[in-house]
């Protein structure tokens, strides 16, 4: 019998696996909110990173290295050190498809210098690399749609998981968005690639299908969440009263310099725990470069973040606002063309002309670290073979791309993301093909259409319902709770009361009244039926910031400055209590066997990596 995976999402994760699944001869159901080309994928502009090039020393181990202390070693080390060994080759596969990377005058493939990293091994297109990787995967996907392998359900929204009676998956309950309409598919295997979840936070630098709604649903089901209070705050992005709209980092990457006027009256915390003085008095004080002489405007996401905040706070912002200097002024005419669309971004929304005065940026919701918790078994495990990479823990749902958690720990660099959303898909269509090698199906068919009907009766429920709120408004609320309290400053009296509040929110949720009771493309219908899952998913992410007492990448707390790996090297694990509709909290080891974690994460100063230890072999992606 022809096995069936239905992959959620259509991003570069789910084009990934999609296209490795249909390489196996294996029938995908891509079900996704939007057409492929207008995923948040094609949003990620900066690059992917390889460590290909041996001209300064690099290597994938380096890069794998990097990673980690990136994430400030709470990352899974097996998988990111797989990660980043299949890089060069995932790099060549894309390149060979037909993405358009930028070359040297050699004619090899180009390499920009990104965060975290004193190496450039960042593959680029300009400043439009996801665009033309979703392109390119996008195509491959379309030739296997011609074999009759892939059937697409654009503007198609997951509702539901469907499990036979020992729990394992058997499909999905999916909703037109066009008609409401409702039904079910059949499948041996669902795999989640869904994204981010920008959206609770209200403004932040995500497409607003980016809900986290999905992984919140899946969670409701049994589907564990790992770390998913570690959310990485961008620190350059243009402030905005609807939306905070992307600066990428490649401007940095490609020379932009972070300043504000200086203030010698004033003093601030260098990483060296010393005081120095704000720069001079009315001249250009680039704050990052006097704090971190060997990395300069290319920290780490998080690191930047703090720092510009701190600056903000001591009323050095433009006009004492919370705002600061990115200046690409100085940077040349060929330099400028490979940063044109966040420029060209920058022009659009502001009507500045970057390339004659400096850009105005702050801070924003940018990335989650968090999501899906699945399994990652190394190379030289005893159960290897009985176990499925990606897997989450219900049999035959697997999770990939952002929505789930191993590769970035406590913070991701820049360009890694690309690489995460295409390795976890190709692995994930791998491990699928495995885990079919020994299926063996036992699903109930009648449950189908009963779970159909209880999906028609929520809906119908929703359109009928007659209260006194609304949705939108309530959105609002629940956004400025999680925007002001669980960001950058985190503080446990804040996280307290900002789990009280989503309560009330929750509450509120169950009047909600909706003007449009129609079913022809009814946005408000949409919204409404998603609110009570980003309510959920906001609340996993606050008590587990509550319950984490250190401050460790982007997650920073009032009272805990220092990172305490005896209590919290863990990875966070988030369950459903079903009992009483709550939030569980446990934790669990981080697998460190490859690098020593006891080690401050410095970037003031150059630090060696320390020698890899526990390794013997990887698996080839490709």
């Amino acid at each position: 019998m022809e096995k069936k995976v239905i992959v959620i999402g259509a991003g570069l994760a789910g084009l990934s696996c999609a296209m490795r699944l249909a390489q196996k001869n294996i029938f995908v159901y891509l079900v996704s909110l939007l057409p492929a080309k207008r995923s948040h994928s094609v949003c990620a502009q900066g690059g992917i990173n390889a460590a290909i090039s041996k001209k300064d020393g690099d290597s994938p181990l380096k890069h794998a290295y990097e990673t980690i202390k990136g994430g400030d070693f709470l990352a899974e080390q097996p998988p990111v050190v797989e990660m980043c060994l299949n890089a060069p080759s995932i790099i060549r596969m894309l390149d060979q498809i037909g993405c358009l990377f930028n070359r040297d005058k050699e004619g090899n493939i180009d390499f920009r210098g990104f965060g975290g990293t004193l190496h450039k091994r960042t593959a680029y297109v300009n400043s439009t690399t996801g665009q033309q990787l979703v392109y390119s995967l996008d195509e491959q996907v379309r030739k296997y749609e011609t074999k009759n392998l892939v059937k697409r359900f654009e503007n198609h929204e997951f509702l539901k998981l469907l499990q036979d009676e020992n729990g394992k998956v058997s499909g999905a309950i999916i909703q037109n968005l066009n008609d409401l309409s409702i039904f079910a598919l059949k499948a041996d295997g669902v795999v989640v690639a869904t994204g981010g979840l920008g959206l609770i936070f209200g403004k932040s630098t995500n497409s607003y299908a980016c809900t986290g709604a999905t992984n919140a649903s899946l969670f409701t089901q049994g589907m564990q969440i790992a770390n998913p209070e570690f959310v990485q705050i961008h620190p350059t992005a243009i402030p905005g009263e609807d939306k905070l709209r992307l600066i990428s980092e490649a401007t940095r990457a490609e020379g932009a310099r972070v300043w504000v006027y200086g203030d010698d009256s004033k003093e601030i915390e260098f990483p060296d725990k010393t005081f120095k003085k704000c720069g001079k008095k009315n001249e250009p004080w680039y704050f990052l470069e006097e704090m971190y002489p060997e990395y300069k405007n290319l920290v780490p996401r998080d690191i930047a973040a703090r720092e510009i905040l701190k600056v903000c706070n001591l009323g050095l912002g433009i006009d004492k606002k919370d705002e600061v200097y990115l200046d690409a002024t100085h940077l040349s005419d060929d330099t400028l063309k490979k940063i044109e669309a966040p420029l060209d971004t920058y022009k659009k929304f502001t009507s500045s002309d970057p390339k004659k005065d400096p850009m105005k940026i702050f801070v924003a919701v940018h990335y989650s670290m968090g999501g899906g918790y699945v399994d990652w078994p190394a190379y030289d495990d005893i159960d290897r073979s009985k176990r499925f990479r990606q897997m989450t823990n219900i049999e035959g749902l697997f999770n990939i791309g952002e929505s789930d958690f191993e590769f970035h720990g406590a913070n991701r660099l820049g360009a890694n993301a690309l690489l995460a959303c295409i390795f976890s898909g190709l692995t994930s269509a791998n491990e699928i093909d495995r885990y079919f090698a020994s299926y063996t199906s036992n699903e109930n068919p009648s449950n189908f259409d009963a779970a159909i009907k209880d999906e028609e009766n929520i809906q119908k429920n929703l359109l009928d319902q007659k209260g006194d709120q609304n949705v939108f408004d309530l959105h609002v609320k629940m956004a400025s709770y999680m925007l002001k309290n669980v960001t950058v400053l985190r503080e446990n009296k804040d996280l307290k009361k900002t789990l009280e509040k989503l309560d009330e929110i929750e509450n509120l949720s169950k009047k909600i009244s909706l003007d449009d009771r129609g079913k022809t493309l009814n946005q408000s219908y949409i919204f409404a039926r998603e609110f009570p899952h980003m309510i959920k998913m906001a609340k996993v992410i606050t008590k587990a910031a509550l319950k984490r007492d250190e401050s460790r990448g982007a997650h920073f707390k009032k009272g805990f400055e220092t990172r305490d790996d005896k209590k919290f090297l863990k990875t966070t694990i988030a369950t459903y209590n079903s009992e009483k509709d709550d939030v569980d909290i446990s934790y669990k080891d981080v697998d460190t066997r490859h690098f020593d974690t006891s080690v401050k994460r410095a970037y003031e100063t150059k630090q060696e990596m320390p020698e890899i230890k526990n390794y013997n072999n990887f698996e080839k992606v490709l």
